[in-house]
């Protein structure tokens, strides 16, 4: 008997004596012990391999397949790729083949005796998960060919993984192709312990089913009952057409088709179109025109990626009015409230890449800055030569034209040419210090912007900039750092500060004599100081700037895994000449995360004005998650002032901002899994400013077996004499589910059919 050391045996057809050959040197079986440590008992003579917290075997078979058996005691035969095993055995085997869905098939059970290469198989006390079925049987045995065909003998199936289902079939022979169809004989349907039905064959497709509805009833007070609907049919594999069909009590009815496709090489994409008569269109909350009532959106999109790094994806977005998202499609209003129309096309190479944007303005009434098109040229950073100095470049030309999107608004338009170069050369200094100068130019020119105030003429720009940024990553370990509260087994410490410089010499003209295309829009977040990070090419000025940052990362052991105990980042500029309307120190930014158990996370991000001695933003969240059964979110958003420090009270009008608007906002989330089959949420935005309950919703759950289906409240305080509530159902096959894993938790609207 052999005893190995590793922590890994690779077992292979090697000829003579030792350890078994199993395998030819191209197809291993690798043998780990479960828990990482320990070591591996393997007798030559019977094959037999054990640890005393298990084995784990790894097969791949070259081409598609890939199988993870884990058991006590795993015994490998020699020349025939037979493994048997024994004592809580599981199995995970994964199919992954070009063209097709992943599959995978979960097993477990007491003992089973498994050929890795036929994939032949008996197995004692065995469940088998193989969706959208479980398999169970005391004495289970079968075989699977090479197009992953499973024949079984005396086998109970079920659609819910319960040790008792509530309804489970029993057979003497299955014939199962994954993905493809189940086929059975002597099939006895069970409720409970009753036999209700004998087919003697019986044969179901497992491919997704070619017509389906979905459909989400309710009741809003802006809608009235409602039921919204979707009839949904495969045309083939790789195209899928759907209506949309749904009826409101007070608003009308809102119909129009929808397809998904896929074609290969051709690329992906997927399209709609969407019409609704709006018996009641509300007023637009920006007293803008009045909502019409025949009111439509049309989205179509398609994307295109190949190996030789070409990739095109362009979107065609159409609306009747800026708010018809908003009242009939609010998680896409959520994610994107103003959608835009554009082609992008981008061919890569190791050290360069060619860019071409083309964008229009198909919806009138959002600003828009039109490119028709605009050719983008980027030589990524690399080396000179020999030399110890690195390159890299951005130059683009394109015709623009910007349109404000408001009656009476800016509208001009005008070609531009812009090209900048810079020379960086990176150095460390003493082994730690890492200092990198950099030196560069850019020059723009300017055809005369028709439509714009500026005085009738072209201009061209150029733009000098010089600086370094000077870094260094320090550490220290504690390997014997302990503490039980804090989950901490040894410590390390990462400290990364850094300095960047940058001065830009006035340039001329100045930003306010050149047309804004692409203008530096007001942001809440730390904008880029270097090129060419920083893209807003026509807002350009002088600056003469010092950033300071560090990151802080405490690290700690958990389950062998090396993981952030702390990480903590903070940033702050020095303008060592503001220029006007700026301050000399403008704001602290700090990021904080702390997981101090697994179970438990605490984060903030804070921005303080050092000026005026004020917190402009804080940020708070905390996590509760010590299990399955419950979770608890709380956090707290305030903020002193809106948009209103960077924006002109007009630009601000023109843009739909609100210059003055502030939060000072407490959210909480709360999920209860009260047993097996019922769970409970609720979600709770508080306004302290007005002490108003912006909204309030409760879902409960309720576990069906084969299906699940929620019951929600939502209402909200819209600060108007009228606010907005609504009761909706929503139902889901665990089979073929309608939401992926926690996305009606983090987009809860979703459950409103919205």
């Amino acid at each position: 008997m052999y005893r190995l050391r590793r922590i890994a045996v690779l077992v292979a057809l090697a000829g003579g004596t030792g350890i078994p050959a199993v395998a030819s040197p191209d197809l291993p079986i690798e043998l780990f012990t479960a828990d990482g440590q320990g070591e591996i008992e393997m007798d030559s003579r019977t094959g037999e391999a054990t640890a005393a917290n298990g084995v784990i075997v790894k097969y791949y078979d070259g081409q598609s397949r890939h199988v993870t058996l884990q058991a006590q005691k795993v015994r490998v035969e020699r020349d025939t790729y037979e493994v048997s095993a024994e004592g809580d055995v599981t199995i995970l085997a994964t199919e992954d083949i070009e063209g097709q869905v992943p599959r995978s098939e979960f097993w477990r059970g007491r003992q089973i005796h498994y050929n890795l290469r036929t994939r032949a198989f008996s197995a004692s006390e065995f469940r088998i998960a193989h969706e959208p079925f479980f398999i169970a049987g005391e004495e289970i045995t079968g075989a699977a060919t090479n197009s992953a065909l499973h024949e079984l003998s005396e086998v109970t199936l079920a659609t819910e993984d319960l040790a008792k289902p509530a309804s489970r079939f029993r057979a003497r022979s299955v014939r199962l192709v994954p993905g493809e169809y189940l086929e059975t004989t002597g099939m006895g349907i069970y409720l409970g312990n009753t036999r209700v039905l004998l087919l003697p064959k019986y044969r179901r497709s497992l491919r997704r089913h070619t017509a389906f509805w979905t459909l989400t009833p309710g009741y809003r007070s802006l809608y009235g009952p409602f039921a919204l609907s979707t009839f949904h049919w495969m045309v083939q594999t790789n195209l899928e057409a759907g209506f949309d069909l749904d009826l409101r009590q007070k608003r009308g009815v809102g119909f129009g088709p929808r397809m998904e496709y896929d074609l290969g090489r051709i690329g992906q994409g997927d399209g709609r179109y969407y019409f609704i008569h709006d018996n009641n269109p509300p007023p637009p909350p920006d007293g803008g025109s009045p909502t019409p009532s025949d009111r439509y959106r049309y989205d179509f999109n398609h994307a295109v990626t190949n190996l030789s790094g070409f990739s095109a994806q362009g979107a065609l977005r159409g609306q009747s009015d800026a708010w018809i998202l908003r009242d009939f499609f609010e998680s896409e209003y959520r994610r994107n409230p103003r959608p835009q129309s554009f082609f992008e096309a981008t061919q890569t190479w190791p050290n360069y890449s060619l860019d071409l944007l083309a964008r229009a303005q198909v919806n009138d009434f959002f600003e828009t800055t039109e490119r028709l098109p605009e050719v983008r040229f980027t030589a990524l950073r690399q080396q000179i030569g020999a030399a110890p100095l690195y390159y890299e470049s951005e130059s683009s030309a394109g015709y623009f034209h910007y349109r404000s999107g408001v009656p009476g608004g800016p509208d001009y338009s005008g070609a531009r040419a812009d090209t900048y170069h810079q020379v960086v050369a990176p150095k460390t200094l003493f082994g730690w210090l890492n200092v990198a100068p950099r030196v560069g130019g850019r020059f723009t020119y300017y055809t005369d912007p028709a439509g714009s105030p500026l005085s009738d003429r072209d201009r061209s720009r150029g733009v000098f900039n010089t600086g370094a940024e000077v870094s260094l990553k320090a550490s220290r370990t504690w390997a014997g750092a302990s503490n039980r509260t804090l989950d901490v087994s040894g410590l390390r410490h990462l400290l990364e500060p850094s300095i960047n410089y940058v001065f830009v010499p006035e340039p001329s003209p100045r930003p306010y004599d050149l047309p804004q295309y692409d203008s530096e829009l007001p942001s809440l977040r730390l904008r880029p100081v270097d090129f060419p990070d920083y893209r807003e090419v026509d807002s350009v000025d002088s600056q003469n700037t010092i950033r300071f940052a560090v990151q802080n990362r405490l690290q700690t052991k958990r389950r062998e895994l090396s993981v952030d105990l702390v990480r903590w980042a903070m940033m702050m500029d020095w303008r060592l000449h503001p220029e006007r309307r700026q301050t000399t120190f403008p704001e602290l930014y700090s990021t904080l995360d702390f997981v101090p158990r697994e179970w438990l996370i605490l984060a903030n991000e804070l921005r303080y004005d050092i000026n005026a001695e004020h917190w402009r933003e804080a940020i708070h969240r905390i996590t509760f998650q010590p299990g399955n059964v419950w979770q608890w979110t709380f956090g707290h958003r305030y903020l002193r002032d809106g948009l209103g420090i960077w924006v002109d009270p007009e630009l601000a009008r023109l843009r739909g901002l609100s210059p003055e608007a502030g939060n000072n906002l407490f959210f909480s989330s709360l999920y209860l899994r009260v047993n097996e089959n019922w769970a409970f949420r609720m979600n709770h935005h508080f306004e302290a400013r007005d002490g108003v309950l912006e909204e309030q919703s409760y879902t409960l759950y309720r576990d069906f077996r084969s299906w699940t289906g929620a019951l929600t409240l939502r209402l909200r305080d819209n600060r108007r004499d009228v606010s907005d509530w609504a009761v909706v159902a929503t139902f889901s096959l665990k089979a073929f589910p309608r939401f992926r894993l926690h996305e009606d938790r983090d987009r809860m609207e979703k459950l409103f059919g919205g």
